[in-house]
């Protein structure tokens, strides 16, 4: 039977991490805003020029946020792999000692172990030091460019959505209809990662549509209070 075609979902994970955080977070994050002001009492102009400069704001910050953190990830797997390259030019015994020891604890004999570690190293000895050390591939390298402008899209097109939700729906009803397309968008938004990460819907659907409604339902309520006050 053929592995070539053999799926593993966790090989999503990174993926799956920056596209939902980014998508959540521009959802509810400018649905709280828009719903904070819009309780206010404030008008439609201001409701829309506030989750415009929302999803603006956000997409920014989680693009130089996303940018910087991952920049210190590919840092520090610099260093590892400069320092790893200068212990296998000064230290090799070590190093194979080192790797000997590591297949011996994965249940080889100490003999075969040695073995198996002479024949990898002779074939690629970074490689396979970065891999069973430190558990470093160079094929995925944190790429902080490539997670900057994941993270800015996936929370601008999230963004979107409340913004064109406000925008387009009259007065009396733009609170309503906002939270039912946030709350839509929510459950389609577990749905599809929970699909893609291969488990079962439920439980991260109601995560993200209970997480939610109590960030919209706090907001509301401080801006229906800070709205009586200046009133």
């Amino acid at each position: 039977m053929s592995l070539e075609g053999e799926k593993h979902f966790s090989q999503r994970s990174g993926i799956l991490r920056a596209a939902v955080l980014g998508a959540n977070d521009g959802i509810i994050s400018t649905a709280c805003l828009i719903l904070g002001v819009a309780a206010s009492d404030a008008t439609r102009d201001a409701i829309l020029v506030a989750g415009i400069a929302g999803l603006v704001a956000g997409s920014a910050s989680m693009a130089i946020g996303e940018y910087v953190s991952v920049s210190s990830q590919r840092d520090s797997e610099r260093a590892d792999i400069a320092k790893e390259i200068w212990e296998l030019e000064h230290t090799p015994e070590r190093e194979l000692a080192e790797l000997t020891s590591i297949y011996q604890s994965k249940g080889l004999s100490p003999a075969l172990a040695k073995e198996v570690a002479e024949e990898l190293t002779k074939h690629d000895a970074l490689t396979i030091h970065l891999a069973e050390e430190l558990g470093i591939h160079r094929a995925n390298l944190a790429q902080p460019f490539q997670a900057a402008v994941s993270s800015a899209g996936s929370f601008a097109v999230g963004a979107g959505i409340p913004v064109l939700a406000a925008a387009l729906t009259s007065d009396s009803n733009r609170i309503g209809v906002t939270i039912g397309v946030v709350f839509l968008a929510l459950l389609g938004l577990g749905s599809s990662s929970a699909t893609f990460g291969g488990v079962k819907p439920g439980r991260p659907m109601l995560r993200v549509v209970l997480g939610g409604a109590v960030a919209m339902a706090f907001t509301m309520a401080v801006g229906n209070v800070f709205g009586a006050a200046v009133n």
